[in-house]
């Protein structure tokens, strides 16, 4: 969707497939309640009982009006992102890394939001952090070359966000090798 399709009071699917309401349009966020109780009572307002969450551009995108539109999109992606996916055992890794409570939790989760493209037009993955020192460092996964790395908060932060023409650059560049 687009942030121009949303008004206060329209239901949408959300990017896990969740039905949300809109509560309020701002000039490039949209803000909205999950629908997950049954007592109408959570969505009066505002205020409103149940919690407001803030969607921004990369969220909107994720949004659809009927479960048929996120269907087609989810298709659309698969048939043309070039991206490889996750293996189960990647999948099983990363998931015990966001587990595994280290003594001090990780404060910055937004780092985690987006993958980066590196300097090489690799795409990293970011998926938990570890304390080393003063400092954190951030763990990846490269999903091309199927492998696992980590680089300090501060680097992978400078890095730009990887767009969907990166990865099929990515992809094609590791078609080709």
């Amino acid at each position: 969707m687009k942030h121009s399709d949303f008004h206060i009071g329209l239901e949408f699917l959300g990017p896990a497939g969740f039905v949300w309401r809109c509560t309020d349009v701002g000039t490039r966020t949209i803000v909205a309640i999950r629908l997950a109780h049954d007592d109408p009572n959570w969505y009066r307002g505002p205020p409103y009982v149940a919690t407001e969450e803030v969607f921004d551009e990369h969220k909107i995108a994720d949004c659809h009006l009927t479960e048929d539109d996120a269907i087609r999109a989810a298709i659309e992606e698969a048939d043309t992102s070039g991206h490889p996916g996750f293996p189960h055992e990647v999948v099983t890794q990363m998931m015990q890394a966001r587990r595994e409570e280290p003594s001090a939790p990780y404060p910055n989760k937004g780092v985690l939001r987006f993958d980066r493209r590196a300097a090489d037009g690799e795409i990293l993955h970011p998926y938990a952090a570890r304390k080393s020192g003063k400092r954190w460092m951030v763990k990846l996964y490269l999903p091309f070359p199927q492998a696992f790395d980590e680089m300090p908060e501060r680097d992978f932060i400078a890095l730009p966000i990887a767009t969907a023409n990166d990865v099929r650059a990515c992809a094609k560049r590791h078609a080709t090798e």
